[in-house]
Order: structure tokens, then sequence, then C-alpha cells
């Protein structure tokens, strides 16, 4: 099989149309912003559309600025979504929930986890990913 790279906004914005169809979408994310969950060009993440999304989930939203982001949903409030990455120290976006295009629902054939501790060790997070990136 021979691996393509894409510009985001062309594959993302096929992955979009994909989720909307109901289909599950497998693909390997680019960028730092979920370490240690997520590494980026290595990973790979399969996504679907699920009815619900909760606090913990790793989604795909296409945000109102038209990026895409692959983040941590880090609080919910009706129908606004507050995400930020793992691999981030300080930034979140905002969106509506109608702009989450798909749920992660596995991480190289594993069900991910809701990451409550590490959002609760947010303090640590310079520390603890600064250990991380200089031993892997």
């Amino acid at each position: 099989m021979e691996n393509r790279t894409l510009p985001n906004e062309v594959l993302l914005g096929e992955i979009s149309a994909l989720l909307a169809e109901g289909r599950e979408v497998s693909f390997t994310p680019k960028g730092t912003s979920m370490l240690p969950f997520i590494r980026g060009g290595r990973d790979s993440v399969t996504l679907k559309k699920l009815a619900e999304v909760k606090v913990g989930d790793i989604v795909l939203v296409r945000l109102p600025d038209s990026r895409y982001v692959l983040h941590r949903v880090w609080s919910l409030d009706g129908d606004r979504v507050e995400l930020m990455g793992d691999g981030n120290l300080i930034g979140k976006e905002k969106c509506r929930l109608a702009d989450v295009m798909g749920t992660t629902v596995s991480i190289n054939g594993r069900k991910p986890t809701r990451g409550r501790l590490w959002r609760t060790l947010k303090p640590f997070r310079r520390y603890l990913l600064g250990i991380y990136r200089r031993i892997i």
C-alpha cells in the first residue's frame, strides 16, 4: 500500500464528508498537539460520527476560522465545546457541537482513554512533556 501526504484542507475535508455519511475513517494525523497519546506521523486514529460527545473524548473539529484540529474535549456547556490538545501547555479552542465531525474510537487499534488523569495533571504538563520528549 502506498502512503500519500495530502494538505490538511483536502484530507480533512474528505474525512469530514465520509464521517457525515456515517462511515468510519482511519488516518495518520500530523503534529505534536496530542502528545504523548497521539504521535503525529506515526500513530493511526479511527474516527466515527457518534450521537453523543463527552468530556474527555478526542474529536476532529473544524473551527470557525476553518482550521481543523484533533483535540480532547475539555468542557461542554450546552452547545458550546472547549477543546485542548494533550500536548499543549496553554490555549484552548472553542466551537459548537455542530462543528464536531467525528470522535476517535481507536488509536492504533486500541480504545482511547478519556484522559482524566492527564487533564488533572495540566499544571505539570510542561515538566512531563519535557521528560517525554527527552526520552522519546
